[in-house]
């Protein structure tokens, strides 16, 4: 196992020996490196991490080099995945399978893990192109959510799984119950059912706006009425989602909760 990662680290860093020729790239990961708390023995890792591909792309010949940041992000995913299973296992002895499964998939979300990314000032670090970077890429979620998985993934292959499973719990656990888990336990789709049907004798009735973006990234708006007056509304990556976002507008509105 061990020469099957050392294998995998020298194809890594050897895709990534492009001549960066970037002003002062190895202060910025020097700084970087401080930041995260954590001092890289192969530095290459972490360059491969932080640069995005299209520092790679050709835009005259439209041509793509192979880098390794989508591998590392693949990876990087599975390994926070896996830790953040077994933080949810362990803190939650009680609960079901569905119950952190949910959990697992918001700590894991694009959404959660770009606003990790922002806490850390990632963007500013990250390696791209000229036109990706007047494109607005160091705020774009996918990129900075991409770019944490990769991250991961240079720490695992570094420092292994304790180092790797340091930086989940300091960087990207630490905090969940806030972001995550308050909106998780509570269901404001109850709550706001209980309220319409002592108060009105009705259900809420959800009503959808608009669907928007690409079948691999859709946002629904949806609304939520109460006696055929609109109370709430909410967005979300599924209908459910923006269901239960439009039921906690409604609930903060009626001070329900």
């Amino acid at each position: 196992m061990k020469r099957l990662f050392k294998k995998i680290v020298q194809l890594i860093t050897q895709k990534s020996e492009k001549d960066y020729k970037i002003p002062d790239l190895e202060k910025k990961l020097e700084e970087f490196q401080k930041r995260i708390n954590y001092k890289f023995d192969n530095v290459k890792l972490l360059k491969a991490s932080l640069t995005h591909n299209s520092f790679f792309y050709n835009y005259e010949t439209e041509t793509d080099i192979n880098s390794p940041y989508e591998r590392m992000a693949f990876l990087g995913d599975a390994v926070l995945a896996l830790v953040s299973a077994e933080h949810l296992f362990g803190l939650f002895p009680d609960k079901d399978e569905g119950f952190l499964s949910k959990l697992k998939s918001n700590i894991v979300s694009e959404k959660y893990l770009a606003l990790k990314a922002n806490d850390l000032d990632l963007g500013t670090y990250i390696i791209m192109s000229e036109k990706e970077d007047k494109n607005g890429g160091r705020e774009r979620k996918s990129i900075l959510s991409d770019t944490m998985e990769a991250l991961i993934c240079a720490i695992y292959f570094d420092g292994g799984l304790s180092k790797a499973r340091a930086f989940i719990s300091n960087f990207i656990i630490k905090g969940f119950e806030e972001q995550v888990l308050a909106n998780e336990l509570i269901n404001y789709k109850s709550i706001l059912q209980e309220y319409s049907q002592a108060k009105y004798q009705k259900t809420p009735q959800y009503t959808l706006l608009s669907e928007t973006g690409p079948d691999h990234l859709k946002n629904f708006r949806m609304a939520v009425d109460i006696n055929s007056e609109q109370r709430g509304i909410g967005e979300g990556p599924n209908k459910k989602e923006a269901q239960q976002r439009a039921a906690e507008d409604a609930c903060k509105q009626l001070k329900l909760n």
